[in-house]
């Protein structure tokens, strides 16, 4: 028979973390399910990162975001949370309990807690993932601070590349590189970011190679220009993809209402709770946290939020049902 739990959490970065420490010391004794259903490592993009320093509670420097993780880790083992490091392979969320499937075991639940996160959109340039947090960043909230009074490019022509790219400027000087003289991005932010004196741009540029230092970082792109062909040298102290995220969904397709990117819908408009905000999704008794639900922020801190958030929900619902 397959093993039966009160709580399966899925995905294991802040998200699935605090929802584990929330669940385990309300006494569920909730099963994790730490891999990141083939979209990155146990732990979560936090795992690539280096120095975290907008994370509350580490005030000199900051914390290494492995360490973070492992910390949060532990404290979700000593609330009662088991911890397996595996990827889940199918979910069938049709009726209760609920069937989640792993490579090596079968399980079921009476409720489940996506955490499975979103991995940012790359250009697929070979060795692309192994310079993140080296040079290579995805986030200019998380890492733009680094790069006070620098030069920094950002690759891209959507809104994501336009709020970047704005944002940088509080810190550095910015070049927007990108492949077309047509932008995604709407005319507002576009026009916000001609109107910034402190943002130049780069046109039919395509990104085809990352520069690097002897030591192995990034110190800027090898280009194509698009309309001549010409390849061109951009260098600069750091280099930030803005070319969006893709939530790891791909597992509730079909099962779990989203909207048109793939984030799993959340709250009233899934038929939760209408008096307040909630991390319901449209099947009740399964709970959705962190970047899998939030296109907006997509921070640590506001990831662990929603995981708290999911383990009340989760904890209350469970009562409601006897």
């Amino acid at each position: 028979m397959p093993e039966h739990h009160r709580v399966i959490i899925i995905g294991s970065g802040p998200a699935g973390n605090t929802a584990a420490i929330y669940t385990g010391r309300a006494g569920l004794k909730p099963l994790v399910l730490a891999g990141f259903t083939r979209g990155g490592p146990p732990g979560g993009q936090l795992m690539l990162t280096s120095e975290i320093e907008n994370f509350p509670g580490f005030p000199e420097g900051g914390i290494d975001g492995k360490k973070l993780m492992g910390a949060m880790r532990k404290q979700g083992e000593e609330m009662g949370a088991t911890y397996i490091d595996t990827d889940v392979d199918a979910v069938d969320l049709s009726k209760r309990p609920f069937k989640v499937v792993t490579a090596d075991a079968e399980y079921i639940a009476d409720s489940v807690i996506i955490s499975t996160g979103a991995r940012s959109r790359l250009f697929g340039i070979p060795g692309e993932e192994k310079l993140i947090s080296r040079g290579l960043h995805t986030c200019a909230t998380c890492d733009g601070a680094f790069y006070k009074k620098k030069h920094v490019l950002v690759l891209g022509g959507g809104d994501s590349a336009m709020e970047e790219a704005h944002y940088l400027t509080h810190f550095a000087d910015v070049t927007l590189v990108h492949r077309r003289e047509e932008f995604r991005a709407s005319k507002t932010m576009l026009e916000r970011v001609k109107k910034n004196p402190k943002i130049k741009m780069r046109l039919n540029e395509q990104p085809v190679e990352y520069l690097l230092r002897a030591n192995g970082t990034v110190r800027g792109i090898k280009a194509r220009n698009t309309k001549t062909g010409q390849s061109n040298d951009i260098e600069a102290d750091g280099v930030f993809v803005a070319i969006g995220h893709i939530p790891n969904t791909d597992l509730f397709k079909g099962q779990l209402k989203m909207d048109d990117n793939g984030y799993i819908i959340t709250g009233a408009a899934a038929g939760g709770p209408k008096d307040h905000p909630s991390t319901y999704t449209n099947v009740h008794g399964v709970f959705a946290c962190g970047d899998v639900q939030d296109h907006t922020y997509r921070q640590a801190i506001t990831a662990a939020g929603s995981g708290c958030m999911a383990a009340i929900d989760c904890e209350r619902w469970l009562g409601e049902q006897g």
